[in-house]
């Protein structure tokens, strides 16, 4: 992930919602986009009371004792259930408007319905972070210092990956530190979006990161400026043992073409295998992983996709398959959604094989609905399954080959035993 972290999403970037501008009026959309395109039935009941609690949370942090928020019951009358929303709503803008605002009443109403669903993925994104992931997904133009970074969803712990050339990489930033702070500010405590915040910034401005490096036991604090950032989604090369290695870092709009253009530069040059290594790619756009899978893939089924009512939508192969074999595929426990999209379809075409540890099993697809304040509602609206039917959700896809690694281990590194473990494959395959 980089300065801009891509969502473990497959994302699906729908038209701007046909809504007023008003607060009750993008509360009103919000309530029938979600009855109407979520995955599954969901009772009203229930944002209804997402609604109230996420109100009274954020009084409570605007230093509002005891917030006076009414609690309605869904009646499961839409246009009853929609007063309900509205009425509660109006009657916090009546009574904390003024202390608060009424637009962050309204997207905190927005945010708490759609986190009532216990779903992670299907969130209100604000302005800055709907801003962000269209960034990351177009390929990331910003003011930033050049950095991949990864948050251990466990133990919090933040590590970092300098791209080569940029300001963090000049600096001294090395593959694996992790950060400690941010211009003062403790990450441990911190999400991943608002670590990235902190790092980005205005070009020509600086920022401090405190860092450790893996095996040592003191910390050091690096300064860097930020300049203008362009991230590629793909490192590429030929390495000095005579394989194509390519590293995905998302499925972003210019994936596609980055990753053929590095393929059949391999090929060119007579390459002994091909490696795509999708470890700690945390997915994008549903599209790009069609796409990629059709280089390796000449035909049929790449991914289904099944809503609410059970209909199935099959993506297929587009027929630019261009022979990149052997294939070996990198996978680990962030390899995720439309990464696993890829990964899926050629272990079930048996077109590569796939090395490293089980995946993170994200099998939901969202959609991107604009909403009029400049903001967004990512709502998970299908589940996918691979080619043979295969429902990863939760499960993850086991590798070929297991390879047990520590992700505190540089992606590339004399130490990275996954990758060696992949061009000892190929050499296997090459002697048969």
């Amino acid at each position: 992930m980089a300065d801009i972290g891509t969502d473990l999403a497959a994302v699906d970037i729908r038209s701007l919602l046909d809504n007023p501008s008003s607060d009750q009026g993008m509360l009103d959309s919000a309530f029938r986009q979600v009855e109407n395109t979520y995955y599954k039935p969901i009772e009203a009941s229930l944002l209804l009371s997402g609604e109230r609690k996420e109100l009274v949370d954020y009084l409570h942090k605007h230093h509002v004792a005891a917030p006076q928020i009414p609690l309605h019951s869904a009646t499961g009358d839409e246009s009853t259930d929609l007063g309900s929303l509205n009425d509660v709503l109006a009657d916090a803008e009546k009574r904390y408007g003024k202390s608060t605002s009424d637009v962050e009443l309204t997207q905190a109403a927005i945010r708490g319905m759609l986190d009532s669903l216990g779903d992670p993925y299907t969130t209100y994104l604000s302005p800055n972070q709907i801003n962000a992931l269209e960034e990351s997904l177009k390929g990331g133009d910003f003011g930033g210092i050049g950095v991949y970074i990864v948050q251990d969803p466990k133990t919090k712990q933040v590590v970092v990956e300098p791209i080569d050339g940029t300001p963090a990489a000049k600096a001294g930033v090395k593959t694996g530190d992790r950060i400690l702070s941010v211009d003062g500010h403790a990450v441990n405590a911190l999400a991943l979006d608002d670590i990235e915040h902190l790092i980005r910034g205005k070009i020509g401005t600086s920022v401090v990161l405190v860092v450790k490096s893996i095996g040592s036991d003191r910390s050091r604090s690096v300064p860097i400026m930020r300049e203008q950032i362009y991230v590629p989604s793909v490192h590429a090369e030929v390495t000095k043992d005579g394989y194509d290695y390519v590293r995905l870092a998302d499925f972003g709009q210019t994936s596609y073409d980055e990753v053929r253009k590095a393929m059949l530069t391999g090929k060119a040059q007579h390459v002994r295998g091909y490696i795509l290594d999708l470890r700690d790619n945390g997915g994008g756009l549903l599209q790009a992983a069609v796409q990629i899978s059709s280089l390796f893939i000449p035909s049929g089924t790449i991914v289904s996709t099944i809503d609410r009512a059970g209909k199935s939508t099959t993506s297929t192969a587009t027929h630019e398959s261009i022979g990149a074999v052997p294939l070996v595929i990198l996978v680990n426990k962030y390899t995720a959604s439309a990464s696993e999209i890829t990964a899926g379809a050629v272990q079930d075409y048996k077109a590569g094989t796939l090395i490293g540890t089980k995946t993170f099993g994200k099998g939901v697809v969202q959609s991107i609905y604009p909403t009029s304040d400049g903001g967004a509602l990512k709502i998970t609206t299908a589940k996918y399954v691979t080619p043979l039917g295969r429902d990863i959700q939760h499960k993850g896809i086991e590798p070929d080959v297991v390879v047990d690694q520590s992700v505190e281990v540089p992606i590339g590194s004399p130490a990275d035993a996954q990758l060696a473990a992949a061009k000892s494959y190929l050499r296997r395959i090459a002697r048969r």
